[in-house]
């Protein structure tokens, strides 16, 4: 039985689905895994919904919340505004703000790739005020914005150097150390 889960929120006008087999991959490490839903594919229009995810499990002890592109401003969001979330999965993102930057209790990954065309890798490294002293930052060499997730290419990004199941892999094994991190695995 898991005692720390991870809710992603997906990508801007992504389905949920797409992010299956990262969801699957953090399971198959023995951790819950949750994909949450958003209106019109739009994490904006309910930040909200990884609280619907932690009420129904109880049995969890440590929440890390996460999320692609827009999905990990709407994560950031909610992390900001809830103190039991511990740990903060940026992908392809960053924070809307600064109000993260004093959460010293929270651990946090940001995880990029560096051919991405859609959210400018150097934004991502500038947002390091943004975040918890703590942050880390995680490149994928050769990794572009729509290999986060299981959808096609995507208009204005940039073609990876690396295949989807390599840019996949790294994702989840930085996702896993900071969930180990959270769990004190």
């Amino acid at each position: 039985q898991p005692n720390t889960g991870l809710i992603l929120y997906p990508g801007g006008k992504v389905l949920p689905g797409a992010y299956a087999p990262m969801a699957l991959s953090v399971a198959e490490e023995g951790y819950y895994a949750a994909i949450v839903y958003a209106p019109l594919n739009l994490a904006f229009f309910n930040v909200n919904a990884a609280q619907a995810v932690i009420d129904a499990h109880p049995e969890i002890e440590h929440w890390v919340v996460g999320g692609h592109s827009l999905g990990g401003v709407a994560a950031a969001l909610f992390s900001q505004s809830n103190t039991s979330v511990e740990g903060l999965v940026l992908m392809a993102s960053y924070p809307a703000n600064d109000g993260l930057s004093s959460r010293e209790d929270l651990d946090a990954v940001s995880i990029y790739g560096t051919q991405d065309g859609l959210a400018n890798v150097t934004t991502i490294q500038d947002s390091k005020n943004l975040l918890p002293a703590s942050a880390e930052f995680v490149a994928i060499e050769g990794g572009n914005h729509g290999q986060f997730g299981y959808y096609g290419d995507q208009s204005g990004d940039n073609p990876a150097t690396i295949s989807r199941d390599d840019q996949q892999s790294q994702v989840v094994a930085a996702i896993i150390s900071l969930l180990d991190r959270v769990s004190g695995e």
